[in-house]
């Protein structure tokens, strides 16, 4: 039968719980277990697919087409378990299901209320993500205890614990020791009071994973074990990392959790598996053959979850190739309003992330002729590939005023579309090209080199396209379409075959990126980089004639 772990948080938010439970998971990964990880959220929001980056950070999308929390991307990068449509539910989705099932007339004219009706269906949602019938799912309760918001959650979860075996569900609560510069002291009071409202919910953690800036002082585990009614052997140091996030699950089975795991879940006759492939990618962050630097130009550069994906696809590509990555943020508005000369001279790579709308737009275009005249390597995402079109539309073939219609609807020369489906639709939520859709790679091309394979499976996030109508005008000018989906003829990725590597992918292959294993095109983007240092530097290059078509 499954077992549940249910992760909370308290003190403050963004403490980690996403890392922390992936982690747990590769602990019992490690042990042969098969787990299965879900996210529950307490925003009104149905998903993150409308929120601003800025609000909320990227968001991930699912094999199946979900929008969903960037914590989903910690899951699928840490371990082996799958993410689906049933692995994020929020306020916003629960209610609204039961608001449907009311109209339906399933309740029988009973009034609906928060208890039981909201927590049933809580649930039911922790079943649903359970339902492929994992050793143990992993539940991460979104938002901080002592949250209005998070109270239906907690309440189900407690629930929850009573209605399963004795013994079949441990629940961890991740706070924070700060520690006072002023007095030189780390204080346990926070951690004290949150696990005191816990308590008054009705929900005793079982292990308490406390995250602070340094290691704890002397006889602090045991204090705490006195005031939260823990036992000092499940009270669990989570220090700061210094090189990377992929150090915390190693962290953990040092200070006792895979321990502690094992008493609290009675894993005693699951044997330790061997962490010597941790251990060697950790040796290679850690002790770098050399280092690139990277240029990430995108429009929403000022936050660093908007594009977390990119950046540990990128850290995955350098540890593949022994390099570390120095990331040069830059913000497309900013190149755009400057030019690219002062903000990428030095780079060894370019990418150009996705996005939506005008602002930035021309600072990606700029930056993606920069790389093509200079031959620096320069990879488009989504977006990022649009506007490396656009900008061979005009510069090479010598469309003037090429552009997508998303920004300029009456451009004369819309090199990129609205795709066909997508016109006439309203709502915003859910509504986009979304999840894995298959790709044919063109046989000798640069793609499927990379892929080494003529067929793959990436994941989209998009509503326009490159325009079939001047595709054959681009490829004659020497732009080659290496890869296409092939049921709706529709191009996925365009390549420069005698650059050094100018190639965009209108997929967003960072979503498939692990740390064990890199994604083919991160990993030859970042080669690319490394020749190109090696090589001095990106040599200047003349851009090529301008090719008119009739």
């Amino acid at each position: 039968m499954t077992q549940y772990l249910f992760v909370t948080g308290g003190v403050v938010s963004s403490l980690g719980k996403g890392i922390t439970s992936a982690s747990i998971a590769v602990l019992l990964e490690k042990r042969g277990l098969k787990v299965s990880l879900q996210k529950l959220d307490p925003y009104i929001n149905v998903d993150p697919g409308t929120m601003s980056p800025f609000q909320h950070g990227e968001v991930y999308v699912t094999e199946d087409g979900a929008e969903t929390d960037l914590d989903l991307g910690h899951y699928e990068r840490f371990t082996h378990a799958a993410v689906n449509k049933y692995s994020n539910a929020t306020t916003g989705s629960i209610y609204s299901e039961v608001i449907r099932r009311e109209r339906r007339g399933d309740y029988l004219g009973r009034t609906v209320q928060v208890i039981p009706h909201i927590t049933d269906h809580i649930q039911e949602l922790i079943l649903m993500g359970a339902q492929q019938g994992p050793d143990v799912a992993i539940v991460e309760i979104g938002g901080t205890v002592g949250d209005i918001e998070s109270l239906p959650f907690l309440e189900a979860i407690r629930q929850f614990g009573l209605k399963q075996p004795a013994g079949d569900v441990c629940y961890v609560h991740l706070t924070l020791l700060p520690f006072l510069r002023a007095s030189g002291e780390m204080k346990t009071k926070p951690t004290q009071q949150s696990v005191g409202k816990l308590r008054e919910i009705g929900i005793i953690p079982n292990i308490l994973v406390c995250r602070c800036e340094r290691p704890m002082e002397p006889g602090m585990r045991e204090k705490i074990s006195l005031f939260c009614n823990v036992r000092p052997e499940d009270v669990i140091e989570e220090v700061d990392v210094d090189t990377s996030i992929y150090e915390v699950p190693l962290n953990l089975l040092r200070d006792g959790l895979d321990a502690a795991l094992v008493r609290h879940l009675r894993l005693q006759d699951t044997p330790s598996g061997s962490w010597g492939d941790w251990e060697d990618l950790l040796g290679r962050l850690r002790n770098p053959a050399g280092e690139v630097e990277i240029a990430v130009v995108g429009k929403y550069i000022e936050l660093h979850d908007a594009y977390k994906s990119i950046y540990e696809a990128l850290s995955h590509g350098g540890a593949a190739h022994r390099h570390r990555l120095r990331l040069r943020k830059i913000s497309a508005e900013d190149l755009a309003a400057r030019g690219p000369d002062g903000f990428l001279r030095g780079v060894h790579g370019v990418l150009i992330p996705g996005g939506f709308g005008e602002r930035g737009l021309e600072g990606k275009i700029a930056a993606a002729g920069w790389c093509r005249t200079r031959g620096l390597p320069c990879f488009g995402i989504c977006f990022g590939m649009q506007a490396m079109t656009i900008e061979y539309a005009r510069n090479v073939v010598g469309l003037a005023g090429a552009n997508s219609t998303e920004v300029a609807p009456d451009c004369p020369h819309p090199v990129i579309d609205l795709m066909r489906d997508q016109r006439g639709v309203s709502d915003k939520g859910g509504s986009m090209r979304l999840g894995a859709y298959p790709c044919r790679l063109l046989d000798g091309s640069v793609a499927s080199t990379i892929y080494g394979r003529d067929m793959v499976l990436e994941r989209h996030r998009h509503r326009w396209e490159l325009n079939n109508n001047y595709r054959r005008r681009l490829e004659q000018a020497g732009l080659r379409c290496s890869g296409v989906y092939e049921a709706r003829d529709l191009v996925e990725i365009i390549e420069l075959p005698a650059h050094p590597f100018w190639l965009g992918v209108q997929y967003h292959p960072e979503f498939k990126s692990k740390p064990l294993q890199p994604h083919p095109l991160f990993a030859a983007f970042i080669g690319a980089a490394v020749r190109c240092k090696e090589g001095g530097g990106a040599p200047a290059a003349e851009a090529p004639a301008l090719v008119t078509q009739p």
